[in-house]
């Protein structure tokens, strides 16, 4: 990822049409994903436009973080956010003396390809839940109206239009500004060498590998965490008298086989981090909130990716945070404050039935912060130590996180950091900094 400073600038280029419509199915469809700083980073890109509704005029990135209150953490984060889900592209180019950037952004889907897309419509059902959900498709519906006791009346073009002679015309449409949407650009998540030679030639008209279909299969891969095998067996299951892939017929059967093996379950991606609203307002230097802060920036995704030195978490593990996201209903910031504690004080071991036990307790006293969660912890912390002998305290200090330390330093704290704090701060999460 390049670096960002407040001097470098970037002009905006709109690549589409930008209506009031926009607008909505930003707000109601695309923001339950990607959150309010991603939104309200897409809008002010937008609003540089309003001087020239093509290109804007140059500005720095000071500009940006003045007008929208974010950190340049905070606006690299949000940006990714908007590449990822297709409403932005970035362009950039370093000189001696400047970077400069360049945004194009693109139209969103329209409501019913964004409800017939089968990444971004389970996703926004896992993020609104079932009844919002249902409330927000009603929201785009068209209303039914019974139009068997009226005529239609209405008359074709050349009923209204006469042809009449024309001298000279001369039709150029190059670079015609017209309604543009970029998508999603997931990457390539099965090997589809591997895929089309595991089918038999015989069983399947290899002339259904499109470029669709095939990223259809590779999206449905990625949603549903399908490999080669299992794949296959669902394009098989799908494929109409003349061998070519339906391709309702392979959404709907890769969602049924999901399903089955996941208790009825749907996909929830496990790559979101804390929510704006719950995250901490402390304006502190202090060692808590340092950690806190790291804890609402990550996704527990990346939160144990960094924590396993820069390795893929495996399935377990993933399944495990899947479950306390969903079953337990824990924000993101939650379960990174449960994964730490628990590598901490278990010896780098993520015991499922002993994250669980925590997780259901934390359930149970409705913890919706890391600080909450950082407090209950330390909490608990301490009534185990009022039931130890002094040398069973040394031992356990040792492998409990920083941030249970002295905790009105903590409250207060609000000096410089020494040397020695930051050096205690990187122990606390040093896979956080060393992969930062």
């Amino acid at each position: 990822m390049t670096n960002i400073l407040p001097a470098d600038t970037y002009v905006v280029i709109n690549r589409s049409i930008l209506t009031d419509q926009t607008r909505k199915i930003i707000t109601i469809l695309y923001q339950p994903i990607i959150g309010s700083l991603a939104t309200n980073l897409f809008f002010t890109l937008w609003m540089d436009l309003d001087r020239d509704e093509f290109m804007s005029m140059e500005e720095t990135h000071h500009h940006l973080i003045t007008i929208t209150g974010l950190t340049l953490d905070e606006l690299n984060a949000a940006r990714e956010k908007l590449e990822g889900i297709g409403l932005l592209k970035t362009y950039y180019k370093e000189t001696k003396e400047e970077k400069n950037f360049i945004y194009e952004l693109f139209s969103p889907l329209e409501p019913h390809e964004f409800f017939s897309h089968p990444i971004l419509n389970i996703v926004l059902y896992n993020s609104l839940g079932k009844k919002e959900y249902e409330r927000v498709v009603s929201y785009f519906k068209i209303p039914k109206v019974n139009l068997n006791d009226y005529e239609d009346i209405t008359i074709s073009f050349n009923d209204a239009f006469q042809s009449r002679p024309l001298t000279v015309f001369e039709n150029n449409i190059e670079n015609m500004k017209i309604k543009k949407e970029l998508g999603l650009n997931v990457k390539e998540t099965i090997d589809f060498e591997a895929l089309i030679s595991s089918i038999s030639k015989d069983s399947i008209n290899m002339k259904t590998f499109t470029k669709e279909n095939k990223k259809l299969i590779n999206d449905l891969c990625f949603i549903y965490n399908l490999d080669v095998d299992e794949m296959r067996n669902i394009i098989i299951s799908s494929l109409n008298e003349k061998l070519i892939i339906d391709k309702v017929s392979l959404r709907k059967n890769a969602r049924n086989y999901y399903q089955y093996q996941n208790d009825g379950r749907l996909p929830f991606l496990v790559y979101q981090n804390q929510p704006e609203h719950l995250r901490s307002n402390i304006a502190s230097s202090s060692k808590k909130a340092k950690a806190i802060y790291l804890f609402e920036k990550y996704s527990p995704y990346k939160f144990l990716k960094l924590k396993n030195n820069g390795k893929e978490p495996n399935e377990r593990e993933l399944k495990l945070i899947e479950d306390l996201r969903i079953d337990m209903g824990l924000e993101p910031a939650v379960i990174n404050v449960l994964i730490d504690y628990v590598l901490r004080v278990n010896n780098q071991k993520l015991t499922k039935n002993f994250v669980l036990a925590i997780a259901s307790q934390w359930q149970r006293l409705n913890i919706k912060t890391a600080e909450e969660a950082m407090n209950h912890a330390l909490k608990e912390s301490k009534q185990k130590k009022n039931k130890t002998t002094n040398a069973s305290i040394k031992v356990k200090e040792k492998i409990v996180p920083t941030w249970f330390s002295n905790q009105d330093e903590i409250k207060d704290d609000k000096k410089e950091i020494t040397t020695s704090e930051e050096e205690e701060m990187k122990d606390l999460l040093r896979g956080v900094y060393e992969n930062n």
